[in-house]
């Protein structure tokens, strides 16, 4: 039996592809230990590990850390420097006490990989978006917003590489945190199929295809096509928005259902037509599997929940790591580019996949490729691999 511990941000879209994983390795006899924030508790008991609460040594408003990763790269670094050195005495009775066999660590919980390399273990990074390396960052496309924040950012940032190296943590610099290299052993949740440019990656990175927990069974025999909309459980605070949806397809024959997310106000959207249904949240792979078109901020869970599912979309990315997946996904014929989201064009876009049946067969064609992929159970031999070599 290992011991293993699993390090996450306290973001759905990044813990959720962790925890069959994490059932995959109980159910293997291995003892799990999850670091995380009390929001996810009952989740990752559910999956079999242990929970160890993390609350008290986050930055506060520790919601806003997805913006920090698509937007401002300088809040970003700030808060996993501080997270690590106000995690510093805890994580040092943790190793003693529980001498981990390995760590795993989602790849922006920059603390895991931190720990990992000050105390010698091995280290596995969960990548629950595509894989980047120099090649394939290319794809970002940051914006001239994004580029001019990360510049005036640089001081903030030295200084807390300063801090880092003051309490022990071997980093050079920002990029020696951020950057995965072909020597550092990988697990992606997507195929090879899906990554982009992946002769460019060693052996060391695990294509494990998408982890879902429960698949449903496609509903069949409706009158008229299904249209989801879900701009995520971050960024989703969007009345304009939702509002130019409801005017696009108010008169089009299809049924809707909108997640709007749990800080937008519903009531503020006006009334809405027979043929739409909102929703602060929903079980997105229960909704998929009766959904004709997705129309998406192309978050990648979201893009692999809908490819496993074999439901084509509409990419509407909100920042440039979603964009990165937008493109990879029209690239594969699965979906169509929202570029501008005036109430025509979302009309348009939906109706054009709707009416062209290519874009269901490429989704399809990527729902066969998912499913050949290894899933929690090759994460977990991926892991167990890393960990024997202790």
């Amino acid at each position: 039996m290992s011991k293993i511990m699993f390090f996450c941000i306290p973001a759905h879209g990044h813990i959720n592809p962790t925890l069959a994983v994490v059932t995959e390795l109980v159910k293997r006899g291995h003892q799990v230990r999850y670091y995380a924030m009390e929001e996810f508790k009952e989740k990752i008991e559910a999956a079999g590990a242990e929970y160890i609460s993390c609350d008290q040594y986050m930055p506060p408003q520790p919601e806003d850390l997805d913006q920090k990763v698509g937007k401002d790269f300088a809040s970003l670094i700030e808060m996993v420097v501080d997270t690590t050195i106000n995690m510093d005495e805890m994580m040092k009775a943790e190793m003693e006490s529980f001498r981990p066999d390995c760590v795993v660590a989602d790849s922006v919980c920059f603390w895991g990989k931190l720990f990992a390399k000050k105390y010698g273990v091995p280290f596995v990074c969960s990548t629950t978006t595509m894989a980047f390396n120099q090649h394939t960052a290319t794809l970002m496309k940051q914006g001239l917003g994004e580029i001019i924040r990360m510049f005036k950012g640089m001081p903030r940032i030295n200084r807390k590489m300063q801090q880092l190296n003051a309490h022990g943590y071997p980093a050079e610099n920002f990029v020696s945190i951020i950057q995965n290299d072909n020597d550092t052993n990988t697990i992606v949740y997507t195929s090879r199929k899906f990554q982009p440019m992946v002769e460019t990656f060693s052996d060391k990175y695990a294509f494990v295809g998408p982890s879902v927990a429960k698949l449903y069974p496609r509903q069949t025999g409706r009158k008229r096509p299904q249209v989801y909309i879900s701009l995520g459980t971050v960024l989703h605070d969007n009345p304009k928005f939702y509002r130019r949806c409801v005017k696009a397809l108010r008169d089009v024959d299809c049924d809707v259902i909108i997640s709007a997310g749990k800080k937008t106000d519903i009531s503020a959207l006006g009334e809405m037509p027979a043929n739409f249904q909102v929703y602060p949240y929903v079980n997105q792979m229960e909704v998929l599997a009766g959904t004709d078109v997705f129309l998406t901020h192309c978050g990648m869970n979201s893009v692999n929940e809908s490819l496993y599912n074999g439901v084509p979309m509409v990419l509407f990315p909100q920042h440039s790591e979603e964009n990165a997946v937008a493109i990879r996904t029209a690239q594969l014929g699965a979906g169509v580019r929202l570029k501008r989201d005036s109430a025509g064009k979302i009309k348009k876009s939906v109706l054009e996949v709707i009416t062209n049946d290519q874009y269901r067969k490429c989704a399809e064609e990527m729902s066969r490729d998912f499913a050949a992929c290894g899933g929690p159970v090759m994460a977990a031999e991926f892991i167990e691999s890393v960990g024997a070599a202790h």
